[in-house]
């Protein structure tokens, strides 16, 4: 007889709760260098470029991604660390003051987070979608540049670096569950995470060394009765203005009369002409001549008007005949 065995197998098993997929956004940003033009003279604008990426990532069925983020700025690595106005430092540490701004109009100065209720802040807010293994969302932001005039900037490169330390970006993000999520409530609290990170850019201008020639005095040696029987002395004064810190070289050339290294006076159209000569020290011993570094007057530009004086001797021993005695100098700054 045969008999058949059945055997009843229970399966068990347990079931777990179904959790929601929560993904992980990381954001960051960079920067293009702020450059300005030659500043000093006149007013110069510049402007940066900034971009803001945010990345969702890990396992998601979210559908939305929400993002509030906020860049900072304090007042980078030029010492004071000040905001208004920023600096920038040349190799001497002169000073040269510029300031970055929220808006084309250049109002809105940007600084930092400061307190919830009067940031100063730049508040970019990001959606994007997030399939099932993430999304990304971009966005750019203009930061505008302005380094006002500054006449008396001394000549040089100007630079503030700011660091991580010194530019940041503060964010909120949220997510949900196949649907749009409401905002975070600000860059610093909502959502359901968020961090602060750093960014780096540099500003920069440069300010050209220049030297503007304002004034010159005439030489005026009087009237001479008779024969020129001892030296007529007189001065004159060159007037100009040269960039802080730039080198300098005066010179002044022999004149329209000149015979060779002599310089001459001459009587209208004729063929008399006096003798006179240009020094660069009173006793009159050293002439002044075209040479930089040789027989022309040198020095620094200070950002304002400077003066040197021209040390004229029209030479005793002269017999010419009665009349005006006249010549032209040309003057050159080289820097």
């Amino acid at each position: 007889m045969t008999r058949a065995l059945c055997v009843l197998l229970l399966l068990l098993g347990t079931v777990w709760p179904v959790r929601q997929a929560e993904a992980v956004t990381q954001c960051t940003a960079t920067a293009t260098p702020l450059l300005f033009p030659s500043a000093g003279v006149a007013q110069v604008d510049s402007a940066s470029i900034v971009t803001v990426t945010c990345n969702t990532f890990g396992l998601s069925l979210v559908a939305t991604a929400r993002v509030r983020v906020c860049l900072s700025l304090d007042g980078g690595s030029a010492a004071p660390a000040q905001i208004t106005p920023r600096l920038m430092r040349n190799a001497f540490g002169d000073p040269l003051q510029f300031q970055i701004y929220r808006n084309a109009g250049r109002t809105l100065a940007w600084g930092g987070l400061a307190t919830p209720s009067n940031p100063t802040s730049m508040q970019i807010d990001l959606e994007y979608p997030v399939p099932v293994l993430g999304g990304t969302g971009t966005t750019t932001f203009t930061a505008y540049g302005r380094v006002p005039a500054q006449t008396g900037a001394a000549s040089g490169t100007y630079v503030n670096v700011f660091n991580p330390g010194n530019a940041t970006l503060t964010y909120r993000y949220a997510e949900a569950l196949l649907l749009t999520p409401p905002w975070p409530a600000s860059c610093l609290s909502g959502g359901i995470g968020g961090r602060t990170v750093g960014y780096d850019f540099t500003a920069s201008a440069p300010v050209a060394s220049r030297c503007t020639l304002s004034s010159a005095t005439d030489l005026d040696f009087g009237n001479v009765p008779g024969a020129i029987s001892s030296d007529r002395d007189q001065t004159s004064t060159v007037t100009f203005t040269c960039t802080g810190r730039t080198a300098w070289n005066v010179g002044l050339d022999n004149g329209l009369h000149a015979d060779g290294p002599v310089r001459r006076m001459r009587r209208g159209t004729s063929a008399d002409y006096v003798r006179y000569e240009l020094y660069r020290d009173a006793p009159r011993n050293l002439r002044w001549g075209t040479t930089a570094g040789a027989d022309t007057t040198s020095g620094t530009g200070t950002g304002t008007a400077q003066s040197v004086t021209v040390y004229g001797r029209v030479p005793a021993g002269q017999v010419v005949p009665a009349g005006s005695y006249a010549d032209t100098i040309t003057v050159t700054v080289t820097y």
